[in-house]
C-alpha cells in the first residue's frame, strides 16, 4: 500500500483528490494539509510514500516544500498538482514524478499512483522530454509516447492527452529510442512496442493498431515488426 500526503491550501481541493485517491485499492493511508508548514509538520512525524503537492501556496509553496524534502534519506516522490503548467521546468529539476493538471482526471491519477508503485519497488525514474506547445514549455515522460510520426525535419509525439511537435528527426528518434522499446515500423511512423494492440495483414497492406490508431507497416520493415511483436507472446513452458 502507498502512504500518500495531500497538500493544497484549498480545503475543497484536498478533499477532493483525497477522495480521487481513495478510490484505489494500491493506496493506504491519506493525510491531508492545507498549508506548507503543515505539510512539513505532517512529514517530519509520519513518513509517506508520495506527496501531491499544490504549486502556488502562501508563505511556502509546493516548490519549496519539494526543495526541502529533496535532501532527505529517503525522500518521499512528489507529484505537483496544479491548475497551470507553468512551472513544468522546476518540477523536472525537482526530480518530480508527475505533474497533474488540475482537474485531475481520475484514469490519469491511476496512471500516476502506477508510477509511484513502480518506483517504491525499485522501478528507474522515468525518461523526461522537453516539449513546447502554444508558447508554453512542458515535460512530458517518454513511456507516454504511444507513436511518434515524422513531418519533415520534425517529429510529432502521440500521447493519449494530446501531440507536441519537436524538431528532432525520426531517424535520430529511432536511434536514441531503440533501448526504449520504440520501433520503426514504416518510413513516416515509429511505434512504441508496448503500446501495440494488434497487427493486421490485409490485402491493402499490413498495418498495426497502436493506441487506436492503424499505422502502416512496410514491406521493408514488416520483418523486423514480426519478430519483435513474436518475441512478446507468452508461450506455456516446456
Amino acid at each position: 500500500m502507498i502512504n500518500v500526503l495531500v497538500v493544497d491550501d484549498e480545503l475543497p481541493a484536498v478533499e477532493e483528490l483525497a477522495f480521487l485517491l481513495g478510490k484505489d485499492e494500491r493506496v493506504g493511508k491519506i493525510l491531508r494539509a492545507t498549508s506548507g508548514s503543515d505539510a512539513l509538520k505532517a512529514l517530519a512525524s509520519a513518513p509517506v510514500d508520495a506527496v501531491f503537492l499544490d504549486i502556488h501556496m502562501p508563505a511556502v509553496s509546493g516548490l519549496d516544500i519539494a526543495r526541502a524534502i529533496a535532501g532527505s534519506s529517503r525522500p518521499p516522490a512528489v507529484v505537483f498538482v496544479t491548475a497551470d503548467e507553468d512551472h513544468a521546468l522546476d518540477a523536472f529539476e525537482l526530480a518530480a514524478v508527475d505533474y497533474l493538471l488540475k482537474p485531475v482526471r481520475a484514469e490519469r491519477l491511476s496512471r500516476c499512483v502506477g508510477r509511484i508503485s513502480e518506483l517504491r519497488d525499485g522501478g528507474a525514474a522515468p525518461e523526461m522530454i522537453t516539449v513546447d506547445q502554444g508558447g508554453t514549455t512542458r515535460m512530458i515522460r517518454r513511456d507516454d509516447v504511444t507513436y511518434v510520426q515524422a513531418q519533415g525535419d520534425y517529429a510529432r509525439l502521440h500521447t493519449a492527452e494530446a501531440s507536441y511537435l519537436i524538431r528532432v528527426p525520426l531517424a535520430d528518434l529511432e536511434q536514441q529510442w531503440a533501448d526504449a522499446g520504440f520501433i520503426r515500423t514504416h518510413r513516416s511512423y515509429l511505434v512504441a512496442l508496448k503500446h501495440v494492440t494488434s497487427m493486421k495483414l490485409a490485402a491493402d497492406g499490413p498495418s498495426v493498431t497502436v493506441a487506436g490508431a492503424g499505422l502502416p507497416i512496410s514491406r521493408r520493415h514488416l520483418p523486423t515488426v514480426r519478430e519483435k511483436l513474436e518475441a512478446t507472446r507468452i508461450r506455456p513452458n516446456t
